[in-house]
């Protein structure tokens, strides 16, 4: 698996486009940013992607209904709660996930 798609879904616009900024610098992996949990529902349904990456500015409610909605989809997904901390943090939070990554 060389080609990833993450759902970056948060409040921050700033952060959501500096996360997909460093996702996209890794060639084969695409992200796409979303702010509104109905959406963001849908488009787990309608698009399935690798990872859902939870940012900063969710609610308590938003990110347990948006974790508990994971659980209904008919594929797997990764899943990411990444508040910070660096662009090597959030590489190696991705290989966690995604071991056979490393050695490509």
């Amino acid at each position: 698996m060389n080609t990833l798609t993450f759902l970056l879904f948060g409040k921050n616009e700033e952060i959501l486009l500096t996360l997909k900024r460093i996702i996209e610098s890794t060639p084969g992996w695409n992200a796409t940013i979303q702010q509104d949990l109905g959406i963001c529902k849908k488009h787990l349904i309608n698009d399935p992607v690798d990872v859902l990456l939870l940012s900063s500015g969710l609610s308590p409610q938003e990110e347990r209904e948006i974790t508990d909605h994971l659980s209904r989809l008919t594929y797997s997904i990764g899943l990411i709660k990444h508040y910070g901390g660096g662009s090597g943090l959030l590489k190696n939070e991705v290989y966690s996930l995604f071991p056979d990554l490393r050695s490509v």
